[in-house]
């Protein structure tokens, strides 16, 4: 399969689409144009039946460091139709499993997004953060849904409220990964059961997939819409634009002025 996107890069083999998020200068920051590109593979290896099972990563030894701010601030990201959001939805809805091989940092969306794959090994290397309240911003991505039902409200409220990083083994005992892993290894591992979930019956497998979704699939698409809502709001905020700036300026944010 050929990716739209020169920083998207795709290979089909033995029925394993593996996508790879290749953009290590800016350590694979996503742009609109990757996000498109990843929500039309995605819509496509959906309906292809020579793609049984997807392996997501990241190119020299990151997963990503989450949205480009450059392009969220050119005001890009708006609405259902933006790239950003049918990203999520394709992710979100896609019949098959989906396997994540996880290097190095997994910022924001890095992290959020494997709450939708189905199986997630992380290199020991890994370092995992949620800064959006860090960045005026709030949850997405459903993670405000699911996060306290993986790991309790306690738990997702320290990472969410504080954007506190934590690294791969702390990403398997919070129930985000399903191991740590030598860095080498992590994507031997995704690319490994891929290929055997790809042997399986196919209908069982994505029933399988259906099922375990269960009641939450609905709650957890509302959520994902409401949060989207509020996200688009607070990047007009004066509080991300302070943050935004202080960013680029590479100074801590002053949010002193704001009640």
């Amino acid at each position: 399969m050929q990716s739209p996107c020169a920083e998207i890069r795709a290979q089909l083999a033995e029925r394993v689409l593996e996508i790879t998020i290749d953009r290590p200068g800016r350590k694979n920051a996503l742009t609109m144009a990757m996000y498109s590109a990843m929500a039309d593979l995605l819509n496509s290896a959906a309906d292809n039946a020579e793609v049984r099972a997807v392996v997501i990563t990241g190119a020299e030894g990151v997963f990503t460091s989450g949205n480009d701010l450059t392009d969220f601030l050119g005001g890009s990201a708006q609405g259902e139709d933006s790239p950003v959001f049918r990203f999520m939805q394709a992710l979100y809805s896609f019949p098959k499993p989906v396997i994540a091989a996880v290097n190095g940092p997994a910022v924001g969306i890095g992290t959020t997004m494997l709450l939708h794959c189905d199986m997630a090994f992380a290199g020991d290397d890994a370092l995992f953060q949620m800064p959006f309240v860090n960045l005026g911003l709030c949850p997405e991505y459903a993670s405000s849904f699911f996060l306290p039902r993986i790991m309790g409200h306690a738990r997702a409220s320290e990472l969410l409220l504080l954007g506190k990083k934590f690294d791969a083994r702390e990403a398997v005992e919070l129930g985000i990964c399903n191991a740590a892993l030598p860095a080498a290894d992590a994507l031997a591992r995704a690319r490994e059961v891929a290929a055997e979930l790809a042997t399986r019956a196919p209908e069982a497998v994505r029933l399988s997939k259906r099922l375990l979704r269960g009641a939450t699939h609905e709650r957890g698409l509302e959520c994902i819409r409401e949060e989207a809502g509020h996200f688009l709001e607070r990047l007009g905020s004066e509080e991300f634009r302070e943050a935004a700036t202080a960013f680029m300026e590479k100074r801590p944010a002053d949010f002193s002025r704001f009640e």
